[in-house]
């Protein structure tokens, strides 16, 4: 996998592709999507009636379909969908197809760290997760909450175990369902089970479950925790000592706890999506202190800023001395940073993305049906038709902007690279 050291970061413009060529070669071109590193632009392209490939950088695949469906890029910048050809369904990389074929693939994920490829398949309505072109030796009557590890090592997801008839209560209330893991299933069954998530090292899997008709609770590597509660949401692993805490309804409202006791002693209206630092002592997560009224909270104590519609995206900076979210009020959308909303309104905001040093914070956004890059607030003078999120270099020195162009490059895929002592500070 290409370290993104190697990537290219001579500042400068470069134009990777015509799109304006693409309207002409094909009766139709769909959404395109751009690699991590910019150099290369996708789209599913019809060719004629009934016949599909993907275009990248102006070249189709070889290979062409009967349908192509959720294009992605991969962490490696490898171009990746879904195919279906004679009503069985694969993946295609950079144009090759697996060798297994499946009645139906659907939710794609990557790992983070190699670019392992996962999907869920079906065949003969037994459901199992297929890694790397490995599928799990054992299929279930349904699967969901498809999680692949961030080595890309190990696949789970939330199972039944037992076939149940349309409206069959009792069967259902005696626990038809539970987490299977590299296709084991656990051997507790439990009434439901949901989000997933998997330890650094491979080594533990953490599930929200439903044990009776009321209790709820998290259980890991088929323990469950000794404390059940009205209501959990999804757990997550603190990456440093595999303590496990997930958001949960006590009495008062919604709160954290950690290893099946409660840990935050807040209450709230809404507590959920929480997220660590990478050195494992923050944790942070959205919140409404009072119903209707969104914001974040680290360590217990909420942001005095609020958003009256929604807040989205939260992320810590690098050295986890920094929050940036996104948050909706009264119909616009800005960038929080620490508590304090950016001044300009913005007609939607994307994923802030923090800078190696923290200092600056860089994400797409959308004014008047255009596209720009904000930095700390300031618009760089690049406008877009559309656009990708930023990447800074792993040194901070520089900005990858990616974008198709207005203006004289107008239709015109373009990668630029901006120097960083340019761009505003805070």
């Amino acid at each position: 996998m290409k370290s993104i050291e190697d990537w290219d970061w001579a500042p400068g413009k470069k134009i990777v592709a015509d799109m304006n060529q693409w309207q002409s070669d094909y009766e139709a071109a769909e959404e395109p999507y751009v690699s991590p590193d910019g150099e290369r632009i996708a789209a599913i392209v019809k060719i004629e009636e009934e016949t599909y490939t993907v275009c990248v950088n102006g070249t189709p695949w070889e290979r062409t379909f009967d349908k192509v469906w959720s294009l992605r890029f991969s962490p490696d910048n490898r171009a990746v969908a879904l195919v279906s050809d004679t009503a069985e369904w694969s993946v295609a990389v950079d144009g090759a197809t697996w060798e297994n074929w499946f009645e139906f693939v659907w939710n794609m994920q990557f790992s983070r760290e190699n670019g392992s490829i996962a999907v869920a398949a079906q065949n003969a309505r037994s459901y199992f997760a297929v890694l790397d072109d490995a599928p799990w030796e054992s299929g279930f009557p349904s699967m969901n909450n498809l999680t692949v590890s961030k080595s890309g090592k190990t696949s789970a997801a939330a199972i039944q175990t037992i076939p149940l008839k349309e409206g069959d209560i009792f069967e259902f209330q005696k626990g038809c369902f539970s987490v299977a893991v590299n296709g084991v299933a656990w051997k507790n069954t439990f009434i439901n089970a949901w989000e997933i998530d998997i330890n650094p090292e491979d080594r533990l899997v953490a599930a929200e479950v439903r044990h009776t008709l009321y209790d709820y609770t998290i259980a890991i590597n088929d323990e469950v925790w000794p404390t059940s509660f009205s209501a959990v949401w999804r757990p997550r692993f603190n990456p440093v000592d595999n303590s496990v805490t997930a958001p949960v309804k006590v009495a008062g409202g919604w709160s954290l706890a950690k290893d099946g006791e409660l840990f935050w002693n807040g209450r709230y209206s809404q507590l959920w999506h929480h997220f660590y630092s990478s050195d494992g002592k923050k944790i942070a997560a959205i919140v409404a202190p009072q119903f209707g009224k969104w914001t974040v909270a680290e360590n217990d104590k909420a942001w005095d800023l609020r958003f009256n519609e929604v807040v989205m995206d939260p992320v810590y900076s690098p050295d986890n001395r920094h929050i940036a979210c996104t948050g909706k009020a009264d119909g616009k959308w800005y960038v929080a940073l620490d508590g304090k909303a950016w001044p300009t309104p913005y007609d939607r905001v994307w994923a802030p993305v923090f800078s190696p040093g923290g200092d600056l914070v860089a994400t797409k956004v959308e004014i008047g049906g255009k596209y720009a890059i904000a930095v700390n607030d300031k618009l760089i003078d690049i406008p877009f038709a559309n656009a990708w999120d930023p990447v800074f270099s792993p040194d901070g020195s520089k900005l990858l902007v990616k974008g198709i162009g207005t203006g004289e490059d107008e239709g015109k895929y373009c990668r630029h690279i901006l120097k960083t002592d340019t761009l505003p500070r805070r």
